[in-house]
């Protein structure tokens, strides 16, 4: 799995980018089929924006993005949006496997 860290309009220190990787790590708990996450880093003049896209095979892309001052926070944010992301999709993909079920017989 790979995991790129891009900045765009700002500079980013070597801590920040370490720690967006190791947030991004931790999406793996959540979904296994994840093939790269990429996190993208842009500055509009005092604001932030973080954006992470994970790629998980085909037609399951999942994409977050916050915007704000602080940095740490923000990814922060965006993990959070994303495992609700990956959460939900693998509960869909797992009750798919129990849809068509008869309903009981009533009298």
């Amino acid at each position: 799995m790979q995991i790129t860290v891009v900045s765009r309009h700002v500079d980013l220190p070597e801590e920040m980018k370490e720690y967006s990787r190791k947030k991004a790590e931790k999406l793996l708990r959540f979904y296994d089929r994840i093939q790269s996450i990429e996190v993208l880093w842009d500055g509009q003049g005092d604001q932030v924006s973080v954006e992470l896209i994970v790629r998980a095979g085909a037609r399951s892309d999942f994409v977050a993005k916050e915007v704000g001052t602080d940095g740490m926070a923000l990814v922060d944010l965006t993990i959070d949006k994303l495992e609700r992301q990956l959460t939900k999709h693998k509960e869909k993909s797992r009750n798919r496997m129990h849809t068509g079920r008869i309903p009981p017989e009533t009298d």
